[in-house]
């Protein structure tokens, strides 16, 4: 591509991928679909009229547009608390679940910007998952990007009242899954402190100091794996669980990803999970279980031992 082009586009490469991973929910996906929009803008560059549109906008519209083609032909990412109901036992068998595309967290670091941090946030990728992909466009366009509804509506090739109309949807589906796409990530340094403190407890087996530092409402789930569990007591017996299978010679590695802090678990020193925690009021929210070679690749982790 010219030096001309590359120079202009640069700018914006960082907030497409983050754009197109919350439409896709799969950093792979995202740097696909951005390579896409590229070329496309290359291609009709010299057609590009900064008087109609700013080169920020005009290259959201290509992704997004990008990003709509590639959901016609692929299914939505979703997690496993919102593919199905709660497990209430949790020494129930593993239900194996691989043939589901499911969300894929996006590794990145507590040095991003705020703004980053808060639009990465698991759950709030989760729940634009369960939206139609034109609501889903439309509300990140909207509430995300803040672009104004005529904007909007060229974008997506819709009447500004029918924008307005997906919004409205997008906003109850998201209430009714308890996200408010506006609200702030936590502070880097708030949320680490908590991590540190359960990896702690994780390390040492102590279930009991473990669960202090839980919602009552909290959320554990397992990709690939469709079980999931919703509450204290149910992740404690999760967790005896797995120390009685496992044993209790675990260590991890801090990680980040989507603006949250995690860490690499080992046992008997290979690598077992990935593991992503939402932390909210000093609570842990939710522990997103990630076990599969993809995931372990997009963050550069080796299943050796140690």
């Amino acid at each position: 591509m010219e030096a001309g082009f590359e120079r202009a586009v640069a700018p914006h490469r960082r907030e497409l991928l983050v754009h197109c991973y919350r439409m896709l929910g799969s950093l792979q996906d995202a740097e696909d679909v951005v390579q896409e929009t590229m070329l496309r803008a290359w291609r009709a560059f010299d057609r590009f009229d900064p008087t109609r549109a700013s080169l920020r906008t005009w290259l959201y519209r290509i992704a997004t547009n990008a990003c709509l083609n590639a959901l016609e032909s692929r299914a939505s990412r979703p997690l496993p608390s919102s593919a199905g109901p709660a497990f209430d036992d949790p020494d129930a068998a593993f239900v194996p679940a691989s043939e589901v595309p499911w969300l894929l967290p996006f590794p990145n670091d507590p040095e991003s910007a705020a703004v980053e941090r808060s639009r990465l946030r698991l759950a709030l990728v989760a729940a634009l998952q369960l939206l139609p992909a034109r609501q889903r466009a439309a509300l990140i366009l909207r509430e995300v990007l803040d672009l104004p509804a005529a904007e909007v509506a060229d974008s997506l090739g819709m009447t500004t009242a029918a924008v307005n109309s997906a919004l409205q949807r997008a906003r109850a589906r998201l209430a009714e899954a308890g996200v408010d796409p506006e609200a702030a990530a936590e502070p880097p340094a708030a949320q680490r402190a908590i991590v540190d403190r359960y990896v702690d407890a994780f390390e040492r087996a102590d279930v009991a100091a473990l669960t202090a530092l839980l919602a009552d409402d909290v959320v554990l789930e397992m990709p690939p794996m469709a079980n999931w569990y919703l509450g204290r007591d149910d992740y404690a017996g999760f967790m005896r669980r797995v120390y009685r299978l496992r044993g209790t010679d675990w260590h991890t590695e801090p990680l980040w990803a989507n603006g949250e802090p995690g860490f690499a678990a080992y046992v008997d020193g290979a690598l077992h999970t990935v593991q992503v925690l939402s932390v909210e009021q000093g609570r842990v929210t939710r522990t997103t279980v990630f076990q599969s070679p993809e995931v372990f690749a997009l963050f550069g982790l080796l299943p050796a031992q140690r």
